[in-house]
């Protein structure tokens, strides 16, 4: 049986995207030689729901519950600014900036995860926390190097980059590939205008 690998994820605008590009490359100056996979900032987005293996036989009915959940959402608008690591600055593991937005985001992810999990899709056991991925620190880093890269982050100050109205939710096709997941749109789903 054929399977992709999918996700539900919000756009961003090209106004925040490119103030994420800055950000990304002044961190990147500062963190030079660091064990760091960098996002292409192409590729940012703000994950609502990482499904994993999807079956051909799935995508279809996954399409009509994202249709049929993103019409009981409103639009609303988001805000993007803040860095931060998980689990911690002092020790980073995912460099990220943050996200604000009203609680129609959480109703949002919260219906998603929610519908996903009726259809066997495992239900995530933390709580959803919107951020957006710049970078993945290496588990082969030292802990001296994690320490550095934290050091960094906490001196580092990223103020508010930009609002965008989230009119859309998308599915997304993830390809791995040597040289980094490329991404193909398969589906939007309108929110409530």
């Amino acid at each position: 049986m054929a399977v992709i690998r999918a996700f539900i994820a919000i756009d961003l605008s090209t106004e925040i995207i490119q103030r994420l590009e800055e950000v990304a490359g002044q961190l990147k100056q500062r963190l030079t030689g660091m064990q760091i996979r960098w996002v292409p900032v192409e590729n940012i987005h703000l994950t609502l729901k990482f499904l994993g293996d999807v079956s051909m036989t799935n995508l279809e009915v996954l399409k009509k519950i994202l249709l049929s959940e993103s019409s009981n959402h409103p639009t609303f608008e988001m805000s993007v600014g803040e860095l931060g690591a998980f689990p911690s600055l002092r020790r980073p593991r995912v460099i990220w900036v943050g996200v604000t937005a009203p609680s129609e985001l959480n109703a949002l992810q919260h219906g998603i995860e929610t519908e996903t999990a009726r259809l066997g899709y495992q239900h995530e056991n933390r709580d959803f926390s919107p951020h957006l991925t710049l970078g993945r620190v290496s588990r082969n880093a030292s802990s001296q190097e994690a320490h550095q890269i934290g050091q960094v982050l906490d001196s580092f100050k990223v103020g508010f980059l930009g609002a965008t109205r989230v009119r859309e939710v998308y599915l997304y096709r993830s390809d791995l590939r040597p040289g980094g997941a490329v991404y193909t749109r398969l589906m939007t789903a309108l929110l409530q205008s």
